[in-house]
Parts: structure tokens; sequence; C-alpha cells
């Protein structure tokens, strides 16, 4: 099955390549080998900024010039998967030893997936870089190849295509391996020569004038760019300045880094040890552009954490950082912009100077500190997910990537589903009618009364505006501190009712009564509508305005009610707590946000989410905790004491 979601993937990849119009296919090679290419024009290859790869790459890609441009774009898609399935195929086989029969099975279309999903190699198909290449030439010959020469070869050719990889001979020259360090010092050598002495003009503007590259291509302080140098330039530091510390910082990541792949390589985590000096060539190049990015992916390898329950920390990360933009990871807030603008760059730094990877000789390596559970109370049905409940918090990191990638695919699922104002105008008619019927159609007289009194609809609209998102947050938070294992069970319930909510949205688009022409109803919130604009202005642009059936305004709020009814310790805090779901339907009827079935709709995903859950997991009340497991060497010392 793995293997067929691999062959999927590729199949996806190709398709996306190649259903493009023939200028946004491929673009590098358009730049490569179109009749105005850089690769047909005499002169520089460097007279435009298209080519931004070394002269050595540049002569190895001179003869494509002669190849139909059709042709060669279903070729190179389908020699790039190629690559990235021997790639996978090298890693998963270079994995740390002893491997499990279960890890060997699953290991390598696990590794071709995640490579496929990657940023870099998505980019590197589009643009049709040769960015897979080096990475690739460095696996094989450091785990595929015999003879320290061969090695050294593949590694100074990799090399010869992207500078930085030269890292890899001070690798082996520092892990003893010197006839291949010398060999692939030599290969990158001759390999530029030979560049040298068939395009010494090229060579000179590459490597002298643009400083190894540095400057071709995009602008170096573009987001883009997810190096050291990149990131300097975006913060505003340039000239002298910015070059020193630059220098600085590269020398210092060079050798911490370099330093700990070493032990890594020493300790026979060689893989690991591999992706720490790659992190560290992306880090100190002059520019790293997201194509080259495929280092940060290898160092999910590695294991940090001593407890079970923080191991798979550092891959997730890892995977959701190489997989998904930081707009998605981060939210759209100033002091967020530093960290979501140069995600990739951390991770890279992370990976290579921080990180703290264990040991294969740690007591943890193989048997993680326990996760401590709660015993299941006793239970006239038995739970569709047998799981037990964790008492420990999770990992804040994690909870806080999951809670951040939900909602951004929750508002881009919110903001998709929409099927048109006819529609959406045509359902409103109908809920209204409904109302009317069963005599609950309250919304007009409501929103006109709070309309003409001025204090009521300046608390309406705070409220509606403000404590949708503050008051789920906050319960969370409490939740988390002090009460983790209700903490689990209540995010679900949360998290299954917001997913019933978007079927919702998707399958019944409506609109809400201040946006039902002809009804007289007032916006309080947004203020006058333009109901001769299709799109009644730029609200439409932000967000869905006929995602209002079920209301998550009110489901949401009714969670904390139930929740706060059932967790809080004193009656003041649960009468509290009664009194949101109250303020909230009050607010988005008042202010014309939503009818009244809205609510109830929300109340109905809302208790859909808890009986699913309840379905799920079995009740929310467990038994008392057992004793703590000890770590590894207290329980050695326990041991010598009664010995």
């Amino acid at each position: 099955m793995l293997w067929l979601i691999v062959a999927a993937l590729a199949l996806r990849q190709m398709a996306v390549v190649l259903r493009r119009p023939p200028g946004e296919r491929l673009t590098d090679l358009e730049t490569w080998i179109g009749p105005h290419s850089v690769l047909h024009v005499p002169g520089s290859l460097y007279d435009t900024d298209h080519f931004t790869g070394t002269p050595f790459a540049g002569l190895v890609l001179k003869p494509l010039t002669r190849t139909a441009e059709q042709s060669l774009g279903v070729a190179w898609t389908f020699g790039s998967l190629l690559l990235v399935a021997a790639l996978g195929v090298v890693a998963a086989r270079a994995l740390p030893g002893p491997v499990g029969r279960r890890t060997a099975l699953l290991a390598a279309p696990v590794a071709i997936s995640l490579l496929m999903l990657s940023l870099p190699v998505r980019e590197a198909l589009h643009l049709g870089q040769v960015s897979i290449l080096p990475v690739l030439l460095v696996l094989v010959g450091l785990f595929a190849v015999r003879g320290e020469r061969r090695a050294g070869v593949l590694i100074g050719v990799a090399a010869a295509l992207q500078p930085t990889v030269l890292l890899f001979a001070v690798l082996l020259r520092l892990t003893g391996r010197r006839r291949a360090a010398l060999t692939a010092t030599a290969a990158f050598a001759g390999c530029t020569a030979l560049a040298w002495a068939v395009m010494p003009h090229d060579s000179w503007t590459y490597w002298v004038h643009h400083v190894a590259g540095a400057g071709l291509g995009d602008q170096a302080d573009s987001l883009a760019n997810q190096s050291l140098h990149g990131a300097l330039l975006r913060s505003g530091l340039t000239g002298p300045p910015e070059i020193a510390l630059f220098l600085a910082l590269g020398a210092a990541v060079c050798a911490i880094g370099l330093r700990r792949a070493v032990r890594y390589a020493h300790d026979g985590q060689l893989l690991l040890a591999v992706a720490v000096t790659g992190c560290v060539a992306v880090a100190v190049s002059p520019t790293a552009w997201q194509h080259q990015l495929l280092w940060v992916l290898l160092a999910v390898v590695g294991r940090a954490g001593r407890r079970a329950s923080d191991r798979m920390v550092w891959p997730a990360v890892v995977v959701l950082v190489t997989t998904l933009p930081g707009t998605v990871l981060l939210p759209n807030i100033g002091a967020a912009f530093p960290v979501r603008d140069n995600v990739l760059l951390i991770a890279a730094l992370g990976a290579a100077c921080a990180a703290p990877f264990l040991p294969r000789t740690s007591p943890y390596w193989r048997r993680p500190l326990p996760t401590a559970y709660a015993e299941p109370a006793a239970s006239r049905r038995t739970p569709l997910l047998p799981l037990r409940r964790a008492l420990g918090r999770p990992n804040l990191l994690l909870e806080l990537l999951l809670l951040r990638v939900v909602y951004s695919a929750y508002a881009h699922i919110r903001l998709a589903a929409t099927a048109g104002r006819e529609t959406a105008e045509r359902h409103g008619r109908q809920i209204h009618s409904v109302e009317r019927r069963l005599h609950i159609d309250i919304e007009h007289a409501l929103n006109h009364a709070v309309a003409r009194t001025g204090e009521l609809r300046a608390f309406f609209d705070y409220y509606y505006a403000t404590f949708h998102f503050l008051v789920p947050l906050a319960i969370l938070a409490v939740l988390y501190v002090r009460r983790p294992a209700d903490y689990r069970w209540a995010r679900t319930a949360l998290g299954l009712a917001t997913l019933l909510a978007l079927v919702g949205f998707w399958l019944y688009p409506l609109a809400p009564p201040r946006l039902m022409p002809g009804l007289g109803f007032i916006d309080t919130v947004h203020g006058v509508q333009d109901f001769a604009q299709p799109d009644y202005g730029a609200l439409t642009a932000v967000t869905n305005q006929y995602a209002a059936m079920p209301s998550l305004h009110f489901g949401w709020s009714l969670w904390c009610g139930v929740i706060v009814v059932l967790l809080a310790p004193k009656p003041w805090m649960k009468a509290l707590g009664a009194l949101h779901p109250l303020f909230t339907v009050s607010a988005i009827v008042a202010t014309a946000n939503h009818w009244v079935l809205d609510a109830v709709g929300g109340a109905t995903v809302v208790a859909l989410g808890f009986l699913i859950t309840y379905v799920l997991t079995g009740p929310r009340r467990s038994r008392a905790a057992p004793p703590a497991p000890a770590a590894p060497e207290d329980a050695g010392r326990a041991l010598e004491a009664r010995t």
C-alpha cells in the first residue's frame, strides 16, 4: 500500500508539472534551452540573472540545447522523480542499526513519500533544477559505492555543482577518511579547472565577480534565500557590517556543526552526520534557495528526547517545516515574521547546532522513558479506539503546530466552501421561511433594538469580534496546564466539531441576515453593505461570507460552557462559563451575523463532537494514576543499593 502511495504521488507530481503551460513548465529549462536561452545565445552564461548554477553545471547542461523542449521536459521530470526514488532508497538503507523488520520494510516508501511532498523537491520539479543530484551523489558516495576514491569522486562532482557541498571533504578528513577527502577535493578542483579552461570568462564572473554565485538569480534578501546571509539582509543589515557578521556566524556554525557531525559519525549515525553537515552547508552558503534545502529533511533521522512522549517532536517539526510554507505554520502577526520568514533556516541551524540528538550509547536510545497512562474507568461499552489516556501534558510545540496547521486548513476550506451569492441567498430565504413557521424569527426585532441602543451595540459588537477566539484558547491553555488528561479529551471534541462544521459550510452555503437584501437588517459590526456589488465589497476577499451554517461562534462558545461547567472547581466559575454561550448567541443574532437556526446547527456539531469522542475513546473519567516509571539510571542505582 505504501508503494502504491509512492506511485500515486509520483504521477501527481509529474502531472502537476506537465499540465502547466509551456512558459510556466520547468522554468529554468525554458531559460536554458529556449530559442533565446542563456545556453543558446553567444556570450556569458551570467549576462542575465536566469542562470544561477556553477560554470561546470553550465558545461554539463550545454548538450541539452540540441534536445527538443517537449521531450526534454517529460524526460527531465521523469528522471528527477527517479532521482528522488533513488535518494529515498539510499537514505532508507543508511539508517543507523539495528533496524527492525518493520522499519526496514517501511523506511523506503515512507522516505520517498516525504521527499515527494517536500517543498525542495516540488520547487526543483517546477524550476527544472539539478539540486537533487548533489544530495544523491553525496549519499551514494558515502553509502552505496565501495572504495574511498569512488566516494571522493562523487562528492567532488557534487561540490562542483553546489560549492558548499565541499564541506563533506572536511567531514571525511575529520573522520579519518583522508584518501576520500583528498579525492573529493581533487575532483572538485578538476571539474572547476575544466570549466575554467572551456569558459574562462564565465568562471571569472561566477567565482570572483559574484563570489561563488552570490548575487545571481533572485535578490539575496528575498524570502527564497534561506541562508544566514539572506536572513541578515532581511533584518536590515547591509554593507561591510553585514559581511563581517555573516562570516563570523558562518565560522561559528561550521565549527559547531562539523564537530557535532564528527561525533555522530563516530557514534555510528553517519546519515545524521551527513544531514548535519548538509544543514551547515545551507546556513553558510551565500544563497540557499528552497530547492537546495533537502538536507533539512534528512535531519529527520535524528533521535531527540529522553521521554517517549517527546520522541516524535523533532521528526514532526522537520516534516512540517519542509512540507508546509511558513505562512501556514505561523500566524500573520508582526512578532512572528522573523521566525516565519526564516523557518527553514531556523530548522537547519537547529539540526546543525542545537538539536539534542541522542548517541547510540544512551540508555534512552532504544528505551525512552515511558509515558504514564491512566487506567480507564469501568464502562458498559468498549470504545472503538481503546487508547490509553496519557496523564502527562502533550508536547507544547507539537500542540501549537497542530493548532496552527489545523486552523490554517480550516480557514482555507472555509474560504473555498462557497457556491456563490445566488445559492447562499436562496438558502437564506429557506432558513427565514422555516423560522417564521416555527415563530422563532426574532433576528430583525433584536437587531434593530440593539442598533438603537449605543451601549448594547458596542458591547455585542466587541463581544462578537473578540471573545470568539480568546475564550476557547484561554480554556485550552488552562486545561493544558492544570488538567492535561482532560485537555486531550476536550481538544479532540472541539476538533471534531470544527471538522463537522466545515462539512456544513461546504454542503450548505448560507447568507447571514446582514447579507440578505430586502429584509432590512443592520450590520452593526462591518457597517453598511453595498448590495449592488456582487461580492459586497472587500469582505469576501478575506473570508467566506456564506459560512454561516452551522455557527461556530455559538458552537465554540457552547463547547467552552460545557467544559467549564464540567471541570471548573467552584460554582461561580460554572455559572460564568454557562453565561458565555448565552452572551454569544445574543451577539450573533443581535449583530445580524447569524440566524437562530445557525446556533442550533452549532450546538448540533458540538454535541456530535462530544458523542464521537465518547464513542471512540470511552468515558472522560479515569482511575487513579499508576506510579511513574523510574529512569534507567535511577533503576540501576536502586538495584545496586539492594545488592
